[in-house]
């Protein structure tokens, strides 16, 4: 009994809480930091791939912008890229243009907004929150993706099968086509479509819905796929979709992509701090595909080169580092007949390779090949057709280009179908970026810009300035009132409601959180709901000073409003963790700010102004608070 009546007259904490604040505050500090340093403009050089920037290629981008005159802030070359930062957006546009001429199709050239986070803040992995569209402009289209186109791909690429079915189970037949959205074999006789129908039955019957038409003049078998496969084939259209939008955004340099899933056929894209527009536009709408072709071992590609001209049966083509390769006019499969790719190590080489799966027709296709081509070099061609904005005669006009590049040429080491491994490769990451590009080279299917917005710098900057404001006004408003309410006990809570704001920023910045107008909006309502607890708190210390001790009073009003501060807090955590799941896109920015604001502030207002007042009234005889 004696030990707690000390407890209470002296309300004092143990060391570790005290160590904890002052660690908690110096953390919070640092980590906010960043954010008060702002953006460069800046140019992000990155290789392309199976291309290696060395120091040659560094004292080439050195001389380009030597040469050009340009105010260069500070040039780094990391990770086999670069990142050039400027004092102007002037400059980085004109640096970029001779970047890109000088570099050609070796580099992918991009303009990017880079942290102008001090070293010392960088090498304690301290970086600045990422802004949203709507504070640090940038586009944002919506996509439609052709599920109609989708679903027509599919049953075309069944067409082979079928016919291979009927052929391996000499059923004689008049075609399979696609036809009023399904497929259909013919047949010359009602006698030959019962057969081909018990055929097909025993193979589709899981994959398609199969009706027969008895019409003596054209009997038929007619097949439609059924309503789960339909479900399985825009699934993946719209996961293939997002994956390859991933991958072409990458050349765009953006920091913080937005790449989501809206509904069942359309896909949002935002792309903030991107300043070249058009460019986003034209890697968002190219179209790839894949080709594997046998390599003329006969011919001189060199020679080919130089005279432009091919031995017969044979196409001149070139590596991405520009080395020529003399390659069979003859396409074995091309990327719509990859199933999976999945890089891996060779367990009997140690080497790096590629685990490519085919689909059936192209696994047939693949088997006859490699019978005949056991010891030939095999090579992949990435084919890409997009469309790029130039300048005629003063006007912006659209053109088309389509690039062929070999990304791999590997020797067969034996026959193989539809599942097959490419070795040969110099690393994992090639690997990687092969598998990549095999899953992900081509669209799954065609798809639409449905809506485009574009929100520029100078209107993000002026969300940011309002938002700031209204931080700024609403922080202010409170700390006057503490101030004037509660005296010098105010003045405490107003310390701990300024280390709760620098906290929250902290962790939106240690998390790389995305900050948008409705993120400000959380922080400005965490700022109000923060002061709740010592509002709480010293109203219950003025009840208790009519009938205690100054002391007493102190710890009765800590103790005693922990509990209505916890109910009041965790209430409003659960509206925010609802908010969180249900919503979307911005709906989750505010529920995160204010989750973080709530926990932060228990820990500010409780922890942090106890230890203060302790501070100043623990262990002390008082007569009378300044509350």
């Amino acid at each position: 009994m004696f030990q707690t009546q000390q407890k209470l007259i002296t309300n004092q904490y143990p060391a570790w809480k005290y160590l904890l604040l002052v660690v908690a505050t110096v953390i919070g500090i640092l980590y906010a930091m960043p954010n008060l340093f702002g953006d460069d403009p800046a140019v992000q050089i990155s290789p392309v791939k199976s291309v290696v920037f060395n120091a040659e290629t560094e004292k080439q981008v050195e001389q380009t912008l030597q040469k050009a005159q340009l105010d260069v802030k500070s040039s780094v070359f990391e990770n086999g890229k670069f990142l050039i930062r400027f004092k102007n957006t002037e400059d980085q546009l004109k640096a970029k243009s001779l970047l890109k001429d000088e570099l050609g199709r070796q580099a992918v050239v991009a303009l990017n907004l880079a942290p102008a986070t001090p070293a010392w803040l960088q090498a304690l992995g301290a970086q600045p929150m990422y802004l949203g569209l709507d504070l640090r402009g940038g586009v944002h289209f919506l996509m439609d993706v052709d599920m109609e186109a989708a679903e027509k791909k599919a049953y075309e690429r069944y067409i082979d099968e079928v016919k291979a079915a009927l052929r391996d189970a000499k059923v004689r037949y008049l075609s399979v086509e696609v036809e009023n959205g399904g497929l259909e074999a013919k047949f010359r006789d009602i006698e030959t479509e019962k057969t081909g129908m018990q055929v097909l039955a025993g193979q589709y019957s899981d994959t398609f819905i199969l009706s027969s038409v008895e019409d003596s003049a054209a009997p038929k078998v007619t097949m439609r796929l059924t309503d789960k496969t339909v479900a399985e084939i825009k699934k993946y259209a719209l996961q293939q979709n997002i994956t390859t939008l991933r991958n072409r955004i990458n050349e765009l340099g953006v920091a913080e992509p937005v790449i989501q899933q809206q509904g069942d056929r359309r896909i949002v894209v935002q792309l903030p701090g991107v300043q070249d527009t058009a460019r986003a536009k034209e890697i968002l709408g190219a179209t790839a595909t894949l080709e594997f072709r046998l390599v003329e071992e006969k011919g001189d590609p060199y020679q080919a080169e130089k005279t432009g001209y091919a031995p017969n049966g044979s196409l001149l083509y070139h590596f991405r580092n520009g080395t020529p390769i003399l390659l069979q006019r003859r396409t074995i499969v091309s990327g719509e007949n990859v199933v999976n790719a999945q890089s891996g190590i060779d367990p009997q080489q140690g080497s790096s390779m590629v685990s490519v799966t085919l689909d059936g027709a192209g696994g047939r296709k693949m088997l006859a090949t490699t019978k005949q081509n056991v010891g030939n070099r095999m090579a992949v061609v990435y084919i890409e057709n997009r469309v790029e904005t130039i300048e005629e005669n003063g006007q912006k006009v659209k053109k088309r280009f389509t690039t062929k590049d070999v990304i791999n040429a590997a020797v067969i080491r034996g026959q193989f179908a539809d599942r097959f491994q490419i070795t040969g490769l110099d690393s994992p990451q090639e690997a990687q970026d092969l598998a990549l590009l095999l899953r992900a080279g081509a669209l799954a299917a065609p798809m639409e810009i449905v809506e485009e917005r574009t929100v520029g710098p100078s209107l993000g900057q002026d969300n940011i300035d309002q938002g700031f404001m209204s931080v700024v006004v609403g922080f202010i408003l409170v700390l006057i009132l503490m101030g004037w309410r509660y005296k010098l006990f105010g003045m405490v809570a107003n310390v701990a409601l300024t280390l709760n704001l620098v906290i929250i920023v902290a962790i939106l910045s240690m998390l790389q959180a995305t900050l948008t107008l409705p993120g400000i909006a959380g922080i400005v309502l965490t700022v109000g709901m923060a002061v709740d607890a010592n509002v709480l708190i010293f109203e219950r210390i003025r009840e208790e000073l009519k009938n205690s001790s100054v002391q007493s009073a102190i710890y009765a009003g800590y103790e005693k409003a922990f509990v209505t501060i916890a109910d009041a807090n965790i209430t409003t955590l659960l509206a925010a963790v609802v908010l969180f799941s249900f919503g979307t896109g911005p709906i989750k920015g505010f529920a995160i700010t204010l989750s973080i604001g709530i926990l932060t502030s228990m820990f500010t207002a409780i922890l942090g102004t106890r230890a203060i007042i302790n501070i100043m009234y623990g262990n002390k005889r008082v007569e009378k608070l300044s509350i």
